[in-house]
C-alpha cells in the first residue's frame, strides 16, 4: 500500500498508520507544487526515516522539465537523494527518464499515471524503456488491469484506489494551463474542472441549471474492488492526497491497511468492506459521496457531483483522535540487546534488529571499591532509548560480580550502539554516485534531421512545409485542393474507414502526403478497422498521440508488401501529447524511430529555442485540445443513444458539437469520439500565430501544422491562404475574431 506524503508529518503519519511505502516530492519537479514539500535536508531525513522502519520512499519527479531545468538542475537535485537510497523515481518526462537511466542506472523508475498508460502496449513500451513499475491510468477497468498483468508479467502494476479523480486522463489536460497559465503538467493545476459550466447546443441551453458542475467528479473509494484488484495482479494500491493533511492520510491508510491484511489472511472471498469504515472515510473528506471509479464502469452521471456540493467540514474530534494515534507518536522498532560486563575487560554492548546486528566496546571495567554495579542500574541506562526509533524488546545482561562502571560510560555506550545500529540499517540502502560532474554527457545539438537554426541563419534555412489535420469531410475537401498544403493528417476517431480510404486515394492523386492521426487514447479492444491493409497501402505514416501507440513502430515500421513487390516504410510523427519539453526527450523518441516530433504547446519562444525545433513540426493554428476525458458530456446530459456504433453523421461532426460555457462567457467546443469512447474539450479560441511566423521559421522547423476541428469549408480555405501568405510575408485579409497566441509569449511556470 502506497500513501501520499505532502509533508514530513504526513510521511510519518502514513508509516505509523501502516503504509508499506510513501510517495513524496522535493522542492522541485513534483506534480504537487503547492504541497508542503520538504527541503532537501528534510527529504533526506524522510528517506532515512522510512528505511529505519522497513518502508520505502518513492520520489515524484513527475512533471515536464524545460531544457534548462533538465540540463542545469536535475542532476544536482537527484544526486543527494540517490545517494541517500531513495527507492524509486516516479517519472512522466521522457527526458528525465533518459537522464536517470544514463546517470543512475540502478535506480528503479516508475512510469507515472501522467504517462497515460491505458493498456498492454503502453505497459510493454514502458517496460522496454526500463520501467520497474507502471502506474496505470485511473480510467482502467479491473479486466484491463488483469490483462496487463497477464501479458506483461515482468513489470509491477500500481493502481489508484482512493482519493480525487481527474476529469481528464492524467497527462492529457491543458485546461488549467491554457485557461489560466497554471499547468497541471508542471504541478500547478488550478482545477477548472471543479467550476460550474452550462451546456449549449448551438445557442440553445440544454443543461439543467441545478446541475452545472459537469466535470466535478466524486472521490474514488476502491474498498469494494480491493480484493479483485489484488487478484488481478496489482502490486501497489495507491492513495491520492498529497495536498491533504497528515490526519487524513493516517485515517485513510489505517482503513486500507485493515483490508489489505484481511486479504492476505483469507484472500478476496468471504468478506465485504464494512459500512462503518466507508462512513469513516467520508468523515475524513466528503465531496458529495464516493464513486467506485472506473473499475467496472466506463463513465456516467453517478460518478459526478453535478450540484457542486462543497466538501463537508471534518469532525474536529475525529481529527484530534487521529492526531494522537498516528501523527504525534514516534514509531518504534523492537530490537534485542546483549551487554557483557566483566572485570578488567572492555564492556561490550550489541544491538540486533532482524538480520542487522552491531557491537560496540567501551572502557575497561573497573573493580568496585564501595558499591558494585547492579543489573537494575545497567538495564535502566541501556533501556533509555528515548527519542531514538528503537525500543528494547529484550536485554540480556551478563554482569560479573564486583564490577563498577560510571553511568556516563553506560550512556555513552548506548548512544554509540544506537548510532551504529542506525548506520548499519541505513547502509543497506545507501549508494555512491560515481559519475562526476565533469563526466556528464553533453547533450548533442543534433537531434533529428538538421541543426537548430539561429535567427542569424534564417536566410539559409529551408522554408517549412505546411500540413493540415482534419476531423471532418468538409475540412478535408477544402484542405486537399490548396496547393500550399503538403501533408494531410486524417483523424481516425472522426472518420469512417471508407472515408479514410477514399481521402487517402485523393491525397495520392493530388500528390500530397497522407497520414493517419491515431486516437488520442488507445484502450484494449479499440476498433482497428482503420488499419485495414487497403488503407495502409495508400498512406505514408502515422501521427502518434500516446505511449500505447508507440508499438506501432514495431508492428508497422517494417515493411508492407505492395503490388510491385517492394517494401514500404512508414514515417512516424509524435504529436504534442507525447511531450518533448527538452532535448533528451526528443532524443528518446528519435531513438525509438520517431521521424519528427511536435513542439509542446506550453513552452514560450525562448524555451522553444533552448529546446530546439529544428526538424520538429509546430502547430500554428487551431483550437488546442484542453482535455481528453473518458467521461462523456453527451451521456451526462442523458443524450447518449446507448449505441456502440452511432451514426457517421455524429462521428464525423455532421451534427452540432456541444459547447461548455464558463462563468466568464467563454465557450469550449466538446466532441465525442464514440468509436474510442472519449470526449475532447477544445479551447474557446483558436491559436493564431501569423504574426509570429518570422520568429518561428527562424528556428528552423520542418513543418507547420494547421489543426481544424469545428471550422466550416470557407473558414478552412481562408485560414490556409492567410498562413500561406504570412509565410511569404505577404498581405492577407483574414483572421478569426476570437484568437489566442497560446503560450508562445507567456509560457507556464
Amino acid at each position: 500500500m502506497l500513501a501520499p506524503a505532502g509533508s514530513f508529518e504526513s510521511m510519518r503519519a502514513a508509516v505509523n498508520a501502516g503504509a508499506d511505502a510513501v510517495y513524496m516530492g522535493g522542492t522541485k519537479f513534483g506534480a504537487r507544487a503547492y504541497a508542503k514539500n520538504p527541503e532537501t535536508d528534510r527529504l533526506l531525513e524522510a528517506i532515512d526515516y522510512v528505511h529505519l522502519h522497513g518502508k520505502k520512499l518513492y520520489l515524484t519527479v513527475n512533471t515536464l522539465l524545460k531544457e534548462r531545468e533538465l540540463s542545469e538542475e536535475l542532476y544536482e537535485f537527484l544526486v543527494p537523494v540517490y545517494e541517500a537510497g531513495v527507492d524509486a523515481l516516479i517519472v512522466q518526462d521522457f527526458g528525465v527518464w533518459q537522464m536517470a537511466r544514463e546517470h543512475f542506472p540502478d535506480l528503479p523508475l516508475h512510469a507515472s499515471t501522467q504517462m497515460t498508460i491505458t493498456g498492454v502496449n503502453g505497459a510493454k513500451e514502458a517496460r522496454r524503456q526500463g520501467a520497474a513499475r507502471i502506474v496505470t491510468a485511473r480510467e482502467l477497468s479491473v479486466a484491463e488491469i488483469r490483462q496487463i498483468h497477464e501479458q506483461v508479467a515482468d513489470v509491477e502494476i500500481e493502481t489508484f484506489v482512493h482519493g480525487a479523480l481527474c476529469y481528464s486522463y492524467s497527462g492529457q489536460c491543458l485546461f488549467s494551463s491554457l485557461a489560466g497559465g497554471r499547468s497541471g503538467n508542471r504541478g500547478r493545476c488550478a482545477q477548472p474542472c471543479r467550476l460550474p459550466y452550462q451546456v449549449l447546443e448551438g445557442k440553445r441551453h440544454c443543461s439543467d441549471r441545478a446541475e452545472t458542475y459537469l466535470m466535478n467528479l466524486k472521490d474514488l473509494c476502491g474498498l469494494d474492488s480491493l480484493g479483485e484488484l489484488l487478484d488481478a495482479g496489482v502490486h501497489s494500491l495507491k492513495i491520492e492526497g498529497r495536498m491533504k493533511s497528515p490526519r487524513y492520510t493516517a485515517g485513510v491508510v489505517s482503513i486500507y491497511r485493515k483490508y489489505v491484511d484481511l486479504y492476505e489472511k483469507v484472500g478476496s472471498g468471504g468478506w465485504k468492506a464494512e459500512r462503518e469504515d466507508k462512513k469513516f472515510l467520508l468523515e475524513l473528506f466528503d465531496r458529495g459521496g464516493f464513486s467506485k471509479g472506473y473499475f467496472h464502469t466506463p463513465n456516467g452521471r453517478s460518478m459526478l457531483v453535478l450540484s457542486g456540493k462543497p466538501p463537508r467540514q471534518v469532525d474536529a474530534a475525529l481529527f484530534e483522535e487521529l492526531e494522537e494515534i498516528y501523527v504525534k507518536p514516534e514509531k518504534k522498532e523492537k530490537i534485542k540487546g546483549t551487554i557483557r560486563i566483566a572485570q578488567d575487560l572492555p564492556v561490550k554492548l550489541s544491538f540486533r534488529m532482524g538480520a542487522v546486528s552491531v557491537c560496540v566496546e567501551g572502557a575497561q571495567t573497573l573493580p568496585a571499591k564501595n558499591r558494585s554495579l547492579t543489573e537494575e542500574e545497567v538495564r535502566r541506562q541501556i533501556e533509555k532509548l528515548g527519542e531514538t526509533p528503537f525500543v528494547l524488546e529484550k536485554l540480556d545482561i551478563r554482569l560479573s560480580e564486583g564490577c563498577f562502571l560510571p553511568v556516563s560510560q553506560l550512556n555513552e555506550l548506548r548512544r554509540r550502539a544506537v548510532t551504529a545500529l542506525t548506520q548499519e540499517i541505513l547502509a543497506r540502502y545507501k549508494r555512491k554516485q560515481l559519475i562526476l560532474e565533469a563526466e556528464k554527457e553533453n547533450i548533442p545539438t543534433k537531434v533529428f534531421e538538421t541543426e537548430p537554426c539561429s535567427e542569424q541563419d534564417s536566410e539559409k534555412k529551408q522554408v517549412p512545409l505546411l500540413s493540415a489535420l482534419v476531423e471532418e469531410e468538409a475540412q478535408f475537401l477544402a484542405s486537399v485542393r490548396e496547393p500550399s498544403i503538403s501533408r494531410l493528417y486524417l483523424s481516425v476517431d472522426a472518420m469512417e474507414p471508407e472515408q479514410l480510404l477514399e481521402f487517402a486515394r485523393v491525397c495520392k492523386a493530388e500528390e500530397k502526403e497522407c497520414f493517419l492521426a491515431l486516437p488520442r487514447i488507445w484502450r484494449s479492444g479499440a476498433d482497428r478497422s482503420f488499419l485495414d491493409e487497403s488503407i495502409r497501402k495508400q498512406i505514408d505514416g502515422f501521427l502518434i498521440r500516446v505511449l500505447d501507440e508507440l508499438p506501432f513502430l514495431d508492428e508497422y515500421a517494417g515493411t508492407l508488401p505492395e503490388e510491385s513487390g517492394k517494401a514500404r516504410n512508414y514515417e512516424f510523427v509524435a504529436d504534442a501529447s507525447l511531450y518533448t519539453f527538452n532535448r533528451k526527450a526528443r532524443r528518446g523518441l528519435a531513438s525509438r524511430g520517431i521521424a519528427m516530433d511536435t513542439a509542446p504547446f506550453e513552452l514560450n519562444g525562448k524555451e522553444l529555442r533552448e529546446r530546439g525545433i529544428s526538424g520538429s513540426e509546430v502547430v500554428v493554428y487551431g483550437r488546442l485540445p484542453m482535455m481528453v476525458s473518458a467521461q462523456c458530456i453527451r451521456k451526462t446530459m442523458d443524450a447518449c443513444k446507448k449505441s456502440a456504433n452511432p451514426s457517421a453523421k455524429i462521428r464525423t461532426g455532421g451534427g452540432r458539437a456541444y459547447l461548455l460555457k464558463d462563468r466568464k462567457g467563454f465557450c469550449f467546443p466538446v466532441k465525442q469520439s464514440c468509436r474510442f469512447c472519449y470526449n475532447v474539450i477544445y479551447n474557446s479560441a483558436p491559436l493564431w500565430l501569423t504574426g509570429e511566423l518570422p520568429s518561428i521559421q527562424a528556428m528552423g522547423p520542418r513543418m507547420l501544422r494547421l489543426q481544424f476541428t469545428t471550422e466550416k469549408s470557407l473558414e478552412v480555405t481562408a485560414v490556409i491562404r492567410a498562413y500561406e501568405a504570412a509565410m511569404r510575408e505577404a498581405e492577407y485579409d483574414y483572421q478569426p475574431e476570437n484568437r489566442t497566441k497560446g503560450h508562445l509569449r507567456r509560457g507556464v511556470e
